[in-house]
This record gives structure tokens, C-alpha cells and sequence, in this order.
């Protein structure tokens, strides 16, 4: 029996529904779902195993200006996922950025295939879906143009279909019973940094990472200890919150999170810390799993 084997990288601009898209084609929670742009920071594969394929999707950061060392590491995700793609599946919605040129360009010329999505149609108007179908034809002549609702998994079969069909023949790249190439405290930091985003405002959720600093199973419980890093004091005191009660709730529903991914029962310990200049510090960023 052939077998198909490839690299499926899931690319375009923040939120546009990337990490839904990702989460729904494999099947697991994989990628934070924010509706705060840049919440990808680095390069999730998620692995889908049948008797004859191995799909490797592959969702990456959205495309940025790099304003710190941080986001020049994030774009760097984005461009290494470029080259060793064997299938582009690029994402776009209704009031997206409009793709630069040089990025079209740059996919169109290296002919491989391209499977464009357009997502969140059950958000438009008919007629808005054809003008927003004939333009991704337009830029992308070679491509696979399909209408999709990530969240509502609408045409998510087709794309499938489609993506086993433009897969090259290959044995597969990592054992079948693999779901991803992350490790668990990596799953649990970025659930931590999940719920700072969910319920912190403004500049925070942009100037923290998390790093779990210990994961111990026990017979009946796993002990996790994490520290948020965070730029400024006053950013520290926001995630205290008065007597404790923000970290507090915010370890409570890290915690919850974390016991379903895992399926098991965890005692969460989290602190904050002040690393100021962390986002250009390459030191720091290379601590936090960040290649430079």
C-alpha cells in the first residue's frame, strides 16, 4: 500500500482563526483560540495518522512587523515553516490585511501546492463570499480556493480530502501514535498564557511569558510549578491583583484546563516575576524556547 506523508503549514495574518482551523483539522486543543491578535508565538505541529497518510499540520505565528527580538523570532517560525512545506494551507477572512506583494509572489514561485481558504463565511453575505473567492483565484492562480468555518467546521471534509490528495508519497516522519512534537510543560505554559490573555486588558497579555519551572507525577496528583515574566512592576501588581485575587483566579482556571489536557488531577503553583526588556533580550528569549 502507498503511503503519503508532508508538512502542511497553515499560514496568514492574526486573526484571521488559524489555531481554531488547526485545532479542528487534527482534532485536539493544540493552539491558544483568542480573539487578541499575535497569540501564536511559535510553531505548533499537530500530527493526524491514518493506515496510508500522515498529515504533519503546522500552524505558525501570524505575519508581523517586528517591533522587538521576539517578533524577528516569531516571523523567523513563519519563514523556516515556508520552506519545508509541502502543502500551504493559507487562511484569510472577510476585512483582512491585504497579502504584500512579495508574499504572493514569493508563494506563487515555489510551486508547491496551495490550498487557500477563505473562513468564516457564515459571517458574510453570498455575494461578498464569491467577490472574496475570485480575489484569492486572482492572487493565487495555482491554488485550491475553498469557502470554510473553522468554528463551525463547515467544508473542513473537503479540505481534508484535498490535502491527502496533493500529499507526495512518504514514509511517515514520526511514530503513529504521536499527536505532536511538544512536550506537556510546554502545553501547560501556553494554557497559563491562554488565560492572561483571556482575562487581562491592554498591554499585558504582550509583555508576558510563562515558563514551568517544574512538572513532577505523583501517584495521585501532579505538582506543576510555573513563573509569568512579565516587563514592568505594574504589570506584576495587575497580575497579583488585590490580596492575590487575580493570580488566584487566574491559577484556578489554568488549573482546570490543565487537568483536562492532561487527565489528571494538578496542584498549580504560579509566580510573577520582573525581566525587564525580556521581548529584546536574547538570553531570555532563548530560554523561552525562542531561536534567534
Amino acid at each position: 500500500m502507498e503511503h503519503k506523508s508532508g508538512f502542511v503549514n497553515i499560514i496568514g495574518h492574526p486573526n484571521v482563526g488559524k489555531s481554531t482551523l488547526m485545532n479542528a483539522l487534527v482534532g485536539e486543543k493544540l493552539s491558544i483560540i483568542t480573539s487578541k491578535a499575535q497569540t501564536t508565538r511559535h510553531r505548533i505541529m499537530g500530527i493526524v495518522n491514518g493506515e496510508d497518510f500522515q498529515i504533519i499540520y503546522s500552524d505558525t505565528p501570524g505575519m508581523v512587523k517586528p517591533h522587538y527580538k521576539l517578533h524577528e523570532s516569531m516571523m523567523k517560525f513563519v519563514h523556516l515553516a515556508i520552506e519545508d512545506a509541502d502543502v500551504f494551507l493559507l487562511v484569510t477572512e472577510k476585512g483582512d490585511v491585504p497579502f504584500e506583494e512579495t508574499f504572493i509572489a514569493r508563494l506563487n514561485s515555489l510551486g508547491k501546492p496551495i490550498v487557500a481558504l477563505l473562513n468564516k463565511v457564515d459571517l458574510c453575505e453570498q455575494a461578498e463570499v464569491f467577490g472574496l473567492l475570485k480575489d484569492l483565484e486572482g492572487k493565487f492562480p495555482a491554488a485550491t480556493v475553498i469557502p470554510v468555518s473553522a468554528l463551525h467546521k463547515f467544508n473542513l471534509d473537503r479540505v481534508f480530502d484535498i490535502l491527502i490528495e496533493k500529499l507526495p508519497l512518504s514514509p511517515p516522519y514520526y511514530p503513529k501514535d504521536e499527536l505532536t512534537d511538544r512536550s506537556l510543560r510546554f502545553f501547560v505554559s501556553e494554557i497559563i498564557r491562554e488565560k492572561i490573555l483571556l482575562y487581562f486588558k491592554q498591554e499585558i497579555p504582550y509583555s508576558v511569558e510563562v515558563a514551568v519551572d517544574e512538572y513532577k507525577e505523583l501517584e495521585h496528583i501532579t505538582h506543576i510549578s510555573a513563573t509569568i515574566y512579565v516587563a514592568r512592576e505594574s504589570q506584576k501588581a495587575i497580575l497579583l491583583g488585590h490580596h492575590g485575587k487575580s493570580i488566584k483566579g487566574l491559577g484556578m482556571a489554568a488549573r482546570k484546563d490543565i487537568e483536562e489536557f492532561i487527565e489528571a488531577k494538578v496542584y498549580l503553583e504560579l509566580r510573577v516575576k520582573v525581566s525587564k526588556d525580556w521581548r529584546d533580550d536574547p538570553q531570555q528569549l532563548k530560554r523561552f524556547g525562542y531561536d534567534l
